[in-house]
């Protein structure tokens, strides 16, 4: 919210101070509602909506303390707690000035004011309040995603706008960037919150896995099925369930799950009764819209199904100075964990990271931050406390460069799948990496 499209309630009982004020504030702010009376407060909050309440701290009084206004600002807190509050005298008083601001007031000027002082303090209160709306959002992990760039103000947009539908949502983005997070936060902020959140990463699951693990199986369907389990899909039921690495799964495997999503019902392995289901469902890949609309990967008609809403998680390297927030987020929680005092990051510390390509994205920069925190002798963290892990190589400039190397793995990958005659778990044993992360570079090269 900008200071245009502010709303502000004005209370005190002097009104050349409510002319004033409304007449310096009615061309810069949305609305202003101006009142000599305290006791219409309640009334007045009820019936509508504001983002700031500038409020006297004393009325009609013989003895000016101001408990009138402490008085009426815990008033104003209790009938809502999130409501902003601007406190005003003419008797500055630091004891009393300090007394406000820990009852909950955002800020305390004396009277007389300068217009242009009242104009910035307003200001000051007004951006915090939209920074603390659009800088983070917190799961109920107490894990935050963090952002103040435009292309992170545009997800958390749309997670406002989603949440509280039951549209099916498909997040796309590359590894590390926080996708179920997002999915997290979808959930925390919609009404299914207090239903279950159950999450499948369905990329690494085998054929006859993704179906007991989804559907869930009865007793005697299979050896080894020595008693019933219920499966993802009804475990989820009433509340949301994320499939991860949705673009890694088979033809034939999204044949079964269509099936479920057309019906909404499931029926588990050896049971002819259907279950009826009501779920969120939300997924996420880190291939782009364009691979899967490949036909020969992903059904068409699973994609209309599963993405009624798409919301795009931009890498760490288009986000600008939210590498800044992360950082000094990441080094304040780590210090909190390993029991170390508050670190101050120099400058030549934030640059350092900010030219790093990431192409682990958030994921990287946490562990990146939480080594630097471990290992820190002082409480100063420098560039030369940055050490990059070599897990993550970032995409060579060179084009040549970069198809050579392409060339190379797929013919690794190529020569390993062939030695174990197609078996994809010996396949990504040897190659030292999971099935999941081979499965995306069977993706890569069409292979």
């Amino acid at each position: 919210m900008l200071l245009k499209d502010a709303n502000i309630l004005i209370i005190d009982d002097d009104e050349d101070v409510l002319t004033a004020l409304r007449l310096l504030l009615k061309s810069s702010v949305n609305s202003v509602t101006v009142n000599k009376n305290p006791n219409a407060i309640n009334e007045l909050l009820r019936k509508h909506s504001f983002d700031l309440v500038i409020l006297d701290m004393n009325f009609n009084g013989l003895v000016n303390t101001g408990n009138e206004g402490i008085f009426w600002l815990n008033k104003i807190k209790e009938i809502n707690s999130k409501i902003d509050i601007i406190l005003i005298t003419a008797y500055g008083d630091i004891d009393l000035a300090i007394r406000s601001l820990k009852e909950g007031a955002s800020d305390f000027l004396v009277k007389p004011w300068k217009n242009d002082k009242m104009v910035e303090a307003i200001k000051s209160v007004i951006s915090k309040k939209k920074t603390s709306k659009s800088h983070n959002l917190e799961t109920k992990k107490g894990l935050r995603i963090i952002g103040l760039s435009d292309v992170m103000r545009d997800v958390f947009l749309k997670i406002n706008k989603v949440a509280p539908t039951d549209a099916n949502i498909l997040i796309l983005g590359e590894n590390g960037t926080g996708k179920d997070l997002i999915a997290q936060a979808i959930h925390e902020n919609s009404n299914r919150k207090n239903k279950p959140f159950i999450k499948v990463d369905v990329g690494s699951l085998t054929t006859s896995l993704f179906e007991s693990e989804l559907f869930g199986y009865k007793k005697g369907a299979f050896t080894g099925a020595n008693e019933d389990r219920i499966g993802r899909f009804e475990a989820a039921n009433g509340g949301t369930l994320f499939l991860d690495e949705i673009g890694n799964i088979t033809l034939g495997q999204q044949v079964r799950l269509l099936s479920v999503l057309q019906n909404r019902q499931v029926i588990p392995l050896g049971s002819n009764a259907a279950i009826d289901l009501n779920i969120r469902l939300i997924c996420a890949t880190n291939l782009s819209l364009a691979d899967l609309a490949n036909e020969h990967k992903f059904r068409k008609d699973l994609i209309y199904r599963i993405n009624t809403v798409d919301i795009i998680m931009p890498p760490l390297r288009d986000r600008g100075t939210d590498i800044t927030l992360l950082s000094h987020y990441f080094v304040d929680l780590y210090a909190e964990k390993y029991f170390k005092e508050s670190f101050k990051l120099t400058p030549e510390f934030i640059t350092k990271l900010k030219s790093h390509p990431f192409p682990g994205n958030v994921r990287e920069l946490q562990y990146v931050l939480e080594r630097s925190v471990i290992m820190a002798e002082g409480h100063i963290l420098d560039a030369d406390d940055l050490v990059f892990s070599a897990i993550e190589r970032p995409t060579s400039t060179s084009t040549n460069t970069s198809m050579n190397l392409e060339t190379l793995e797929k013919n690794a990958i190529l020569d390993v799948i062939e030695k174990n005659n197609g078996n994809i778990s010996k396949s990504a044993k040897e190659l030292g990496i999971t099935r999941t992360a081979l499965y995306r570079r069977l993706n890569k090269y069409d292979i």
